[in-house]
């Protein structure tokens, strides 16, 4: 996602949920063929550029990594917190996947089978 609209839409219309590193908001939109994503890291998750890019960089790896079990037909907006600049890759990961779930957007049967691996 690029354009602010898309932003403010999933932020006002859409549902959301938080952990101690992001906060996850999602939109559902048949007109979307795939999954549309923005992530937000501002300046009050990290002052310095480095560390809100090396942030995007994390969340950008576990998108890669877990993106294709989402289900498709919808808007995701991924906002870095401040605990994010301190936290691991699992961390995130974990948090990510918790959100994922909390708000129902895994395909169930992957998201079984990466538990049990």
């Amino acid at each position: 996602m690029t354009r602010r609209e898309e932003f403010v839409a999933v932020r006002t219309q859409g549902e959301s949920r938080a952990t101690r590193n992001f906060v996850m908001a999602t939109l559902c939109d048949p007109s979307v063929e795939h999954v549309k994503i923005g992530l937000i890291t501002s300046r009050r998750a990290a002052r310095r550029a480095v560390v809100r890019n090396q942030i995007r960089r994390r969340m950008r790896a576990v998108l890669v990594q877990h993106g294709d079990k989402l289900t498709p037909g919808r808007y995701l907006v991924l906002i870095a917190r401040r605990r994010a600049a301190e936290a691991s890759f699992r961390e995130l990961e974990a948090d990510w996947l918790d959100l994922a779930r909390r708000l129902g957007i895994l395909h169930e049967n992957l998201s079984q089978s990466s538990q049990s691996s």
